[in-house]
């Protein structure tokens, strides 16, 4: 089988719904913003970004605004979201396998060896994708986005330390 392939991957659309919601959450104040400066500031095409954030409105979490003071913004449910919320906004009910849609019965689940492995799989990422809260995703991006004056002091000083403190010794032994 090829990598490109595979059919247990988020679609792009969950991808860029992340991306969106990441970038709002991370402004420093809470305002509205046009698609064409989203489809910008995420590298996603604007034509296909509408659909996206059309369905994350629907799903609650974001606000849309017509006119021309209009665009989108993250809605109160919008900042308290997870991965998988904005995942499931915009693709539906994530599963790795058909048996394990809700309503739906599976003839071999009573036998199937793999069956109770799909079950933990499952549970697995759900709760990781549930964990993963936008907010602290945007935390983690204005992080990484730092001017990079900010890290010119840091460097400065430690160009500037005449040798490295050792952690066992407080820096009185020639250990490098």
């Amino acid at each position: 089988m090829r990598d490109s392939n595979s059919s247990m991957q988020l679609t792009r659309a969950a991808d860029y719904g992340v991306r969106v919601m990441v970038h709002l959450v991370a402004q420093e104040a809470q305002r509205r913003t046009s698609l064409s400066a989203l489809a910008r500031a995420t590298g996603t095409p604007e034509s296909f970004l509408s659909k996206v954030l059309q369905a994350l409105t629907r799903g609650g979490l974001l606000v849309s605004r017509r006119g021309q003071a209009g665009g989108f913004e993250i809605s109160p449910r919008g900042w308290n979201s997870s991965m998988r919320d904005v995942i499931e906004a915009v693709d539906g009910p994530i599963r790795l396998n058909i048996c394990l849609a809700s309503g739906m019965s599976c003839a071999r689940k009573a036998w199937c060896p793999a069956h109770p492995v799909w079950v933990q799989a499952q549970q697995a990422m759900l709760d990781v994708l549930e964990t993963a809260r936008i907010q602290d995703l945007a935390y983690a991006s204005r992080a990484i986005e730092m001017p990079a004056r900010s890290h010119g002091a840091v460097i400065e000083r430690m160009a500037a330390a005449e040798e490295p403190e050792c952690a066992e010794c407080g820096g009185k032994c020639d250990a490098d």
